[in-house]
């Protein structure tokens, strides 16, 4: 078997009135995928979360040319003749992105190849992974505490919320959120980079008193200093990572001692090869694991198999808020049962994907992006409207 082409399908979904983080207010959401194909007729599929027409000039304009002919099951291999090649511009940011699409593609064939699912491939002996409800974006509290009930009545066991807006309101929140659930599931909060030394040892105070799971991203991942210095004063786990990339990153977050749960993403840090990298890494310093994942249902997929064989790993990540590049890209929907991600037996990642869900949402241009609010990414002046100051 060996490659033939490299094809790549960039989608785009516009909210009709979206939702308010401490970003603004997210107008549209934006994912990239990758479909390696083979002499033989076999596809592997991986996806990329990064500017679509980034993506585009990586994948198409430099890399493709490298792997044709190559044998697509010498995915290690084939993870550092990429790396080398972008390595002048890469090493973080779209090109260890567009890497780690085209790796988790080649992991889709290598499993097709072996007859096995690329979790058993990894080292698994379950097909089940530990997922939660990623939304509880900035809202009235009531409201919060309906949406977080509606998520454990839908089969979840963890609900993830976000914080930041205000002393009053995430106090209110937290509480809010924390009787809506009970006490016998899980509240993560993620602190979207909100606040400073002293505020963040207030809130992990408050998240203390109401069990939370972890406190994520309290700082901006560059402040290493403060996330390790409050990491010393506080017992709620810290986790942060989704803003790293490559191996390199999580060994900064590891050595410095910020965390204790680091959060790669197979479709931004480098593909389920780097992913795997990660949570070694992590386990060999005593600390936990658990995927970031807020773009497509195949990133969630792909990350659901590192995480599901990785003896520290922790949760995926599900988005929650009405996206349908994860609620109907696969043919085969997200199935979430008392809390557990159902991975299947078939071969690779055991996912195909839902051609008209990609036709109705195919962009045209991927260098020509409307401006608009992405979540993580903003274009057009109009659409930069950050949270003011913490209260």
């Amino acid at each position: 078997m060996k490659i033939d082409r490299l094809e790549t399908i960039h989608l785009c979904f516009e909210y009709d009135e979206g939702f308010t983080y401490a970003g603004g207010t997210c107008s549209a959401r934006v994912t990239t995928l990758v479909l390696v194909h083979t002499d033989t007729g076999a596809v592997g599929i991986g996806s990329g979360y990064s500017h679509p027409g980034l993506m585009e000039l990586v994948l198409q304009h430099q890399l493709a040319p490298f792997l044709q002919g190559e044998d697509p099951t010498q995915v290690e291999a084939l993870w550092e003749k990429m790396y080398r090649i972008t390595r002048w511009y890469g090493r973080k940011g779209a090109a260890m992105t567009a890497i780690g699409a085209l790796d988790t593609a080649l992991w889709d064939l290598r499993g097709q190849a072996a007859g096995q699912p690329v979790w058993r491939l990894l080292g698994g002996q379950r097909s089940t992974c530990p997922a939660y409800a990623s939304a509880l974006l900035w809202n009235d509290v009531d409201a919060l505490a309906a949406e977080a009930a509606r998520h454990i009545e839908n089969g979840f066991r963890r609900v993830k919320m976000r914080l930041g807006r205000s002393s009053e309101y995430d106090v209110a929140a937290v509480q809010a959120v924390r009787q809506a659930i009970g006490p016998d599931n899980d509240m993560l909060v993620d602190g979207s980079m909100r606040y400073n030394n002293q505020t963040a040892r207030e809130m992990a105070a408050q998240l203390e008193t109401h069990s939370a799971f972890w406190f994520e991203e309290p700082f901006e991942p560059e402040n290493l200093e403060a996330f390790t210095s409050l990491r010393q004063d506080v017992r709620v786990p810290l986790a942060a990572g989704e803003n790293e990339f490559g191996l390199q990153g999580f060994k900064e977050l590891i050595r410095n001692q910020a965390v204790d749960i680091v959060q790669p993403d197979a479709s931004r840090c480098g593909g389920i090869t780097e992913t795997k990298r990660v949570a070694d890494a992590a386990q060999a310093a005593g600390l936990r694991v658990a995927t970031h994942s807020w773009s497509d249902a195949l990133a969630i997929v792909a990350n659901a198999h590192v995480i599901s064989n990785a003896p520290n790993g922790i949760t995926v990540e599900v988005d929650q808020t009405g996206n349908p590049l994860v609620e109907q890209l696969l043919n085969e929907p997200l199935e979430i049962s008392d809390g557990q991600l159902a991975l299947s037996e078939a071969p690779g990642l055991g996912v195909s994907l839902n051609q008209a869900v990609i036709e109705s949402h195919r962009l045209s241009d991927p260098f020509n992006l409307a401006n608009g609010s992405y979540s993580d990414m903003v274009f057009g002046p109009d659409f930069f409207r950050p949270a003011g100051p913490y209260v």
